[in-house]
C-alpha cells in the first residue's frame, strides 16, 4: 500500500536551513535552521559519520571548507567534532538528535545520508535509531541506493527517498557508462525502494523522472536558485528544496 505523503510536498525546503541571508549565518548549523524555523520552512540537513559512530550534522567529507580546521570529519569524535571553531559563526556543530530537539516537529526535517560505497550501515543504523524517539514527520535520502536499501530492510516506517542527478560530468565521469545511466535513470530503485526522487534541476526534465512521477512517487528537486529553475520545478517536480531566496507559499 502507498504511503500518504501530501506533508512531504506541502512546503519549501531550505537547503541546509535558510543560511547565507546575513553574516553569521552558515549553512547545517544551529542558526541557518533557526531562521527555516521562523520562515516556516521545511529542513534539509546533511549527516556525516563520526568516529565513535555518532550522526553528525555537516555536509562535506573535510573539515577545511567551512572551519579552522583540517581533515576528515570521520576520524573525530563527536565530541571533539562539537568543539570544531567555524570560520564565519558562533555556532557549533549538532548532532541528529539535537538538530532534532532544535528542530522539534515545528517544521519537516529532510535527512541526506552522506553514504560512502562500500561504507553502508553504520550511519543509516545511527540515524534510525535517533529517528525511532522524534515525534513527528521526517524523511531520509541519499544518493547512494544501498544505503537507502538498508532503510527498506531494517527500518522500513521511515519514509526514504532516492537522490539523483545527470551523472554526466565531474567525478561521475570515473564511473562506468553503464553504471552511470543506471544512476541516471534510476535503476538501482530496485535496491532502494524510495517512497520519494530527489533530482538535480539542472538535469530536469528527465524521461525517467517522469515515468516515476506518473507511478506515483512525489519529486522534490534540488537546488532551486533562480527564476528559470522555479519554472523548471513547477512543471516537473512536486516541491523545491531551495537557497538564495525566500519563496512565497501558503503556509
Amino acid at each position: 500500500m502507498s504511503r500518504d505523503l501530501s506533508w512531504l510536498t506541502a512546503t519549501p525546503v531550505a537547503h541546509r536551513g535558510l543560511h547565507g541571508l546575513e553574516d553569521g549565518v552558515v549553512e547545517n548549523l544551529p542558526s541557518a535552521f533557526e531562521a527555516a524555523i521562523a520562515g516556516g520552512y521545511a529542513i534539509e540537513c546533511d549527516l556525516q559519520l563520526s568516529a565513535d559512530g555518532e550522526a553528525m550534522v555537516f555536509h562535506d567529507a573535510t573539515l577545511d571548507r567551512l572551519t579552522e580546521e583540517t581533515g576528515k570529519v570521520f576520524r573525530r569524535t563527536a565530541a571533539d567534532l562539537k568543539k570544531v571553531v567555524f570560520k564565519s559563526s558562533t555556532d557549533r556543530m549538532q548532532t541528529l538528535g539535537e538538530f532534532l530537539d532544535q528542530v522539534g516537529g515545528q517544521v519537516l526535517p529532510v535527512i541526506e545520508l552522506k553514504i560512502k560505497t562500500g561504507e553502508e550501515g553504520p550511519l543509516e543504523k545511527r540515524t534510525a535509531e535517533v529517528l525511532k524517539s522524534y515525534k513527528g514527520p521526517a524523511a531520509v535520502m541519499s544518493f547512494n541506493p544501498r544505503g537507502m536499501g538498508w532503510f527498506a530492510d531494517n527500518a522500513p516506517e521511515i519514509t526514504r527517498g532516492q537522490l539523483s542527478y545527470g551523472y554526466r560530468d565531474g567525478a561521475a565521469l570515473t564511473m562506468p557508462a553503464s553504471q552511470r545511466f543506471a544512476l541516471r535513470h534510476l535503476l538501482y530503485n530496485i535496491k532502494s525502494r524510495p517512497h520519494f526522487i530527489g533530482f538535480d534541476i539542472n538535469a530536469l526534465p528527465q524521461w525517467s523522472v517522469e515515468l516515476r512521477r506518473k507511478l506515483g512517487l512525489p519529486v522534490l528537486t534540488w537546488t532551486v536558485r533562480t527564476d528559470a529553475h522555479r519554472d523548471t520545478a513547477a512543471l516537473h517536480a512536486d516541491q523545491i528544496i531551495f537557497e538564495t531566496f525566500r519563496p512565497s507559499y501558503t503556509p
